[in-house]
């Protein structure tokens, strides 16, 4: 006979391969299996919700092109950084995929889902300069990202800007965790390392960020 107890135990938060300035990294949590059947998650979800090159508040188009799932999605524009109910078609943001929220449950342990996993496309060239993630309601909660396909040099930073930073490659199935005092670390993509895997056919990286926003 099964003991309930047992049963009713949370499986062990796994060890980070790696701590960078608070900033946890879990080398090749995702499996190679796993990662190809998140990319067709996501190829629904983009179906659903395109990907979308965003302005800056200045007036630049970035050179990342993005959309979101869940209760919210990231937008900017001219009107600034902010989280929006619908995607800019006007239409409702997909569910988060249920793979998506496995892996945040994995490494945060917690029973508060994300509101938002944001979508990031990174083509050859493109990158994503030092910024801090801060437009939700409580920093108490983790920032989690998944990377899929190509290498990227993500750089991490300190609370403020400026001064010292470090870097790290991300590979496919690497995920990041940002909680504690290393929520609002400076942090950003410096360059991706284009043709190194074959899980995306077009080649290119996505990077999917989990965020609790309200």
């Amino acid at each position: 006979m099964k003991d309930p107890v047992a049963q009713e135990t949370a499986p062990e938060r796994p060890r980070p391969a790696l701590v960078l300035r608070g900033v946890e990294v879990f080398d090749g949590l995702v499996a190679p299996a796993e990662q190809a059947a998140l990319v067709e998650d996501l190829r629904a979800l983009i179906g659903a919700a395109p990907l979308f090159s965003p302005m800056t508040p200045d007036g630049r188009p970035m050179r990342v092109r993005m959309t979101s799932a869940g209760r919210y999605g990231w937008y900017s524009d001219r009107r600034g950084y902010r989280y929006a109910p619908k995607h800019p078609s006007g239409g409702d943001w997909p569910p988060i995929p249920a793979r998506v929220l496995a892996v945040w449950r994995q490494v945060t342990g917690l029973a508060r889902d994300p509101d938002c996993c944001l979508v990031n496309f990174y083509g050859e060239g493109a990158k994503m300069g030092m910024h801090q993630d801060r437009d939700e309601a409580d920093f108490s909660y983790p920032v989690v990202s998944i990377s899929l396909g190509d290498d990227a040099l993500f750089r991490i930073g300190n609370p403020t800007r400026g001064g010292a930073t470090e870097s790290v490659w991300l590979r496919s199935g690497d995920v990041l965790v940002m909680g504690g005092a290393a929520r609002l670390v400076y942090h950003g993509v410096d360059r991706i390392r284009p043709g190194i895997s074959a899980l995306l056919a077009r080649g290119g990286r996505i990077n999917l960020t989990l965020r609790v926003v309200d």
